[in-house]
């Protein structure tokens, strides 16, 4: 099965409209990393797709990211260069997202956040400490 999607996103990178190919298999990272963020085969798969994705500067970044994304989920080492040094796209996503169990990344982010907009969102994560499931 992941043979038959890396297959068909190098398919879909062969486009000529190249804006249209990178857009088209950024939301389908978007979601399969979403759905695979904290399951065991995630790194499998970004393996797979940073195979398949090549040099290609803005998908290999937001690859990347996601990966980030999953190391701060799971409570694994990470870096505050690494936060703070992500995209706008990911400082928003990693401010509100609900897999990040560690109030520490919220909480540089609420200080050390590029925008507004990701500072306030981070902030109200911290002031709202995430809520558990009985």
């Amino acid at each position: 099965m992941e043979s038959d999607e890396a297959d068909l996103v190098a398919e879909i990178l062969r486009d000529d409209c190249v804006a249209m190919a990178e857009s088209a298999v950024n939301r389908h990272l978007e979601r399969r990393a979403a759905h695979l963020l904290t399951d065991s085969g995630f790194p499998s798969w970004a393996r797979t797709m940073a195979e398949v994705i090549g040099d290609r500067p803005f998908l290999s970044r937001r690859l990347r990211e996601w990966t980030l994304l999953r190391t701060i989920a799971l409570d694994e080492p990470w870096t505050a260069e690494e936060l703070t040094g992500a995209s706008d796209w990911f400082q928003r996503t990693a401010s509100v997202a609900q897999v990040v169990a560690s109030p520490v990344a919220p909480a540089l982010l609420a200080e050390h956040g590029r925008t507004r907009r990701v500072r306030n969102a981070a902030s109200r994560r911290v002031q709202r400490p995430r809520r558990r499931s009985s």
